[in-house]
């Protein structure tokens, strides 16, 4: 049987191109998120594509640990087992400095960077304990390596991602589960305008006169890292666009 790969925010971004990827690898797909009608239409459009592939669609929001809990105890008996868990599900909200922060952006974003990765991995590793490959990739960022000016809670959350993959690395060493952490710098995606509560404009600048990673750069190294043999776990990789030397510092074309 091909394996099956979990993937949480599946609905656009880098967990969509995820899903691609990994279905024209052969992959069953579990994809959930918020947006249920963007799933639906990411389900038909891979399997307009590849009719082969298997899919179950499902509407979650990790912020919800009983949500997370039920879908994952509710799974169909032939989706019971997962070998690989994309924790894809993140997002940034505002660039404030800290001392102006709006407290509805900071709990946003620790209930779904930190709280709802752990929610997720809790419910589905042992789902995971009949795999003989089994996989987490985590998706962390440059802001879990390096601090930025008002990127304060941000990447407060995804250094604590940082620290669970190295955790998790350690907790799950002898089940056999590889742990690893992707860790993107600019990708252009929605991620922006999330971040800016819909202003495309302000949005559509931070890429401006730069060639930023896409969300099928990132699959497509995803695709690598679980392809490597079973004795192999790439543990940490940070993946930049040419252009960019730190979290703010880009060389832009005028």
């Amino acid at each position: 049987m091909n394996r099956t790969v979990l993937i949480t925010g599946a609905s656009s971004g880098i967990g969509q191109a995820c899903a691609w990827v990994l279905a024209k690898e052969g992959y069953r797909l579990a994809l959930c998120a918020r947006r249920t009608e963007r799933l639906e239409a990411l389900k038909q459009a891979i399997l307009t594509d590849l009719p082969e592939t298997e899919i179950l669609t499902f509407t979650l929001d990790v912020r919800d640990a009983n949500a997370v809990q039920q879908a994952t105890d509710t799974l169909p008996a032939d989706w019971q087992n997962i070998d690989v868990l994309i924790n894809n599900a993140g997002l940034s909200q505002g660039l404030d400095p800290i001392q102006q922060g709006k407290l509805s952006d900071w709990d946003t974003m620790i209930d779904t960077n930190i709280k709802g990765l752990l929610y997720v991995s809790r419910a589905v590793i042992p789902l995971m304990k009949n795999s003989t490959n089994a996989h987490i990739i985590n998706i962390g960022s440059i802001a879990g390596k390096e601090v930025y000016p008002n990127g304060n809670v941000y990447c407060a959350t995804k250094h604590a991602v940082d620290a669970l993959n190295k955790a998790m690395r350690i907790d799950l060493l002898e089940k056999g589960i590889r742990v690893s952490a992707i860790h993107p710098g600019m990708v252009e995606t929605e991620f922006s305008e999330v971040r800016f509560h819909g202003d495309t404009d302000r949005a559509k600048a931070v890429y401006q006169g730069v060639e930023a990673l896409s969300g099928q750069d990132i699959a497509e190294v995803i695709a690598f890292v679980l392809s490597r043999r079973a004795h192999i776990n790439i543990n940490d990789l940070l993946i930049m666009p040419t252009a960019q030397a730190t979290g703010t510092i880009v060389n832009r074309n005028k």
